[in-house]
């Protein structure tokens, strides 16, 4: 399959994005996929599940056989697409909008897909948001605390809410950034949130050890996603990818089977570890 595209530089005004205005469409998984029931009877959660990474895990899981609850700020017709999408590879799909920087809307939301399905065995935390500053002085207290209540509390309220429902051989993956391992001098909060989460999936993996809960991290490099066209100008779209050694930005469909391998029984003896679908980049991590 081609994955070369033209980002056309396109721009969107608002974060976390709107993928059904993306120009072209982000490839959400290849026709050729083929599901071999690994996540049969499982019930998976992501965070920012209506687009990008998150659409494309959702989809992937569905078509391993899993049912799925979708968390999303307030994108309803992207995650309205994504519940279709699931449904129609024949599973469930539960929509719940809310803000994840809530402590007690992270606990709601767990509770009702335990709710709906009856259990909860995989945890995706993915969802996240991002704000360049070229200077670090730029980066106000007020951007400072919603990118860590974004990208990194989120992760520790719904690992809390969750614990209490996954069992032996259940999994939790994490969403860190090839930007943890590089740095990124305009993105400082970002990198920073993105190192914390590899520390806490470490962290956690040691400590959920002896309860068999495995805990893993998918570290993408540049994906064309709705956060790219809604977070930086177009002459950085227009380039986003191209400083890769494969030269082009990654599609969704190239990600999301990391996160398939590191939910099933195929990684049952891997925890604490990072996943690389960054385009070649060499981080050893």
């Amino acid at each position: 399959m081609n994955y070369e595209i033209d980002t056309k530089g396109q721009t969107q005004e608002s974060q976390p994005g709107i993928e059904k205005e993306m120009d072209p469409a982000p490839v959400i998984i290849r026709e050729n996929y083929k599901g071999s029931s690994r996540l049969e009877g499982k019930t998976a959660l992501i965070t920012g599940g209506d687009s990008g990474i998150g659409r494309a895990v959702a989809v992937h899981f569905a078509r391993e056989g899993a049912d799925i609850a979708i968390v999303y700020l307030n994108e309803n017709e992207d995650a309205q697409k994504t519940k279709s999408l699931v449904e129609a590879e024949g599973k469930a799909c539960l929509l719940i909008p809310g803000d994840i920087r809530s402590e007690s809307f992270c606990k709601e939301a767990v509770e009702r897909v335990v709710s709906e399905f009856g259990k909860l065995n995989i945890l995706v935390n993915n969802a996240a948001e991002q704000h360049p500053k070229e200077d670090v002085q730029e980066i106000s207290a007020e951007q400072l605390k919603d990118t860590f209540s974004t990208n990194i509390f989120s992760f520790f309220y719904f690992t809390q809410a969750a614990l209490p429902h996954l069992k032996e051989g259940d999994a939790i993956v994490n969403t860190t950034s090839v930007t943890a391992y590089h740095g990124s001098p305009a993105l400082l909060d970002y990198s920073s949130t993105k190192g914390a989460i590899v520390a806490y999936t470490r962290s956690l993996a040691i400590n959920l050890a002896e309860k068999n809960i495995r805990v893993n991290a998918v570290a993408p490099g540049p994906i064309w996603t709705p956060l790219i066209p809604a977070t930086f100008d177009s002459d950085k779209v227009e380039k986003f990818g191209k400083d890769t050694p494969l030269k082009r930005p990654g599609q969704p469909s190239e990600v999301a089977p990391c996160y398939v391998f590191l939910a099933s029984e195929d990684a049952s003896y891997m925890s604490g570890q990072v996943l690389h679908p960054n385009g070649g980049q060499v981080v050893n991590g």
